[in-house]
């Protein structure tokens, strides 16, 4: 059995279940190769959505993973459906909506950054409400994994993720984790820095980029530190400092790790695999360095590649790589 640190009064509860992770997925249209969309003559289709990028990471290291969600009854949401489960992740809980579409994103590759355009107003997982919390793909969780896209896509998502994290941390049936996952073109309303406070604050364990904290709440958030002092609330706290480290705030133990070398491809999607990796190596048992290590490197496999899930180093590797000096390990991958 394995457990998890979800508070410093009753330390740590058991995780029994599989990790479910609730969110949309969508088609990704992604110029091939990658270049500006404006000059692109070919679009290779992809599939991205944070929630099940990081089932799909847990299941590459052997964790138990469930992605919960809705999908369009179409070809778009047929191919979702097929690849998530065959990277061996439980896909028994997604349902499919008849009359709503499938979601959609183009990636646009620029030199300095990958622009996102989305098409997912109206899309089959916006339209989930809390009544998805009664299937028995969600009741039965050992940890629940969500991310502030989800809260963003409509008034009935947000309540469904509210309703998740409503009860005190000790009343809830399992550890709920949470990805900060700012998206300002999703959030039109102006509520993201409100909302994603509240949330963040309420989760067992929460990730956060430090950029995103400073463009959610402020640029006096000059480092790790200020993050925890305005989210002392979770027992477990990850700020992810871009590629320069990575600091877990577990109790009152504080650790950071450096991100160690690795040639960038194509950043978008490392976030999740890093929540992935981090998660992981919690549910194997792992302290928390090797815990932020293990998130290091899935990261990785995700910056390697233009899609949103690349491929872990072999086993062996990993270990290697796991308990390498301090210096080897800066050397990189």
């Amino acid at each position: 059995m394995t457990t998890i640190h979800t508070s410093r009064e009753t330390g740590r509860r058991p995780v029994t279940g599989p990790v479910t992770c609730i969110g949309e997925t969508m088609a990704a249209l992604i110029p091939e190769p990658a270049a500006p969309l404006d000059g692109a003559g070919l679009l290779g289709i992809r599939i991205a959505g944070a929630e099940s990028n990081v089932a799909m990471y847990l299941a590459d290291h052997g964790v138990p993973a469930r992605w919960v969600s809705a999908l369009g009854d179409d070809p778009f949401g047929h191919r979702i459906r097929a690849e998530v489960a065959a990277s061996g992740v439980d896909v028994s809980g997604v349902r499919t909506d008849p009359h709503r579409p499938t979601g959609l994103l183009v990636k646009d590759p620029g030199t300095e950054a990958t622009r996102v355009h989305y098409y997912r107003r109206g899309s089959a997982a916006s339209a989930l409400t809390p009544d998805l919390l009664d299937d028995d793909a969600v009741r039965s969780a050992g940890l629940i994994h969500l991310s502030g896209i989800t809260p963003a896509l409509s008034a009935g998502c947000r309540d469904m993720v509210t309703a998740l994290l409503e009860p005190d941390i000790a009343e809830r049936p399992c550890p709920v984790s949470f990805d900060v996952n700012h998206r300002a073109a999703l959030w039109a309303d102006g509520a993201a820095a409100t909302v994603l406070l509240g949330l963040a604050r309420r989760a067992d364990i929460t990730f956060v980029g430090l950029d995103e904290a400073q463009a959610l709440w402020g640029d006096g958030l000059a480092d790790a530190f200020a993050v925890r002092d305005l989210l002392p609330q979770p027992p477990v706290l990850v700020v992810k400092d871009g590629a320069r480290a990575a600091t877990a705030f577990d109790g009152p133990r504080v650790h950071t790790v450096p991100a160690p070398r690795v040639e960038v491809i194509e950043p978008v999607g490392a976030g999740d695999a890093f929540a992935a990796g981090f998660l992981a190596g919690l549910l194997r048992g792992e302290e928390p360095v090797r815990a932020l290590r293990l998130g290091h490197l899935t990261a990785g496999a995700a910056l390697r590649v233009t899609g949103d899930h690349g491929p872990l180093p072999d086993r062996a590797r990993l270990a290697e790589l796991l308990d390498a000096a301090p210096e080897e390990w800066a050397e990189g991958e």
